[in-house]
């Protein structure tokens, strides 16, 4: 096979190709770029390209930011949109990365970078598949807690309403938030609200 036959039979066994997914084949990434050039390949976001049919979904910008981000979580707001916790949209993905990593300069998708770390990072974290990307993303009870700890950011009500929105649900129950209110250090803020929604 032809450079250009094993790229393109990647890009249809893995939808979203970076440069390095060629080059740890043995690949130049210039096979890459010259595909793209020649319409075969169209680019998704900078550095990342796709086959022209592939399937688009609503998660499109997660896998394009999780595939551009290896280390990050999608978290806060773009967590609450992705378990159906809110009816907002937010208009950039919320990445959480460690706190000494290297922020991602991603024009395409927007991102808004929060950093964690220790517990707060590791603790919570569920793969799922989208577009044939694994993507990592906070669990509900994890998201609800981070909410709380960030609710001078995203606002209060966000926070109690995303706690409403996973009990009544039952995608989350008080004994697991109240968990991850712990990792988060945010026990005692989110106490009140727990004991007024049982």
């Amino acid at each position: 096979m032809t450079s250009a036959q094993r790229i393109l039979a990647l890009a249809k066994r893995q939808p979203l190709v970076r440069p390095r997914d060629v080059e740890a084949r043995g690949i130049a990434r210039e096979s890459l770029l010259r595909l793209y050039r020649q319409g075969l390949l169209v680019r998704q976001a900078r550095g990342v390209y796709a086959l022209p049919e592939s399937p688009v979904t609503e998660h499109h910008s997660l896998a394009i930011a999780a595939k551009r981000t290896p280390g990050g979580v999608i978290c806060l707001l773009s967590a609450l949109r992705f378990h159906g916790l809110t009816t907002q949209d937010p208009h950039e993905v919320w990445m959480a990365i460690d706190f000494k990593a290297h922020k991602p300069s991603a024009a395409s998708p927007a991102l808004r970078v929060v950093r964690f770390s220790g517990p707060a990072l590791l603790e919570g974290i569920e793969h799922h598949t989208l577009e044939g990307v694994r993507v990592a993303v906070y669990s509900v009870a994890k998201t609800v807690a981070d909410c709380f700890k960030y609710r001078n950011k995203l606002g209060v009500d966000v926070a109690i309403e995303a706690l409403r929105d996973a009990l009544r649900s039952r995608k989350a129950t008080v004994d697991q938030i109240h968990r991850f209110a712990k990792v988060c250090r945010v026990a005692n803020v989110i106490r009140p609200y727990l004991e007024s929604a049982v």
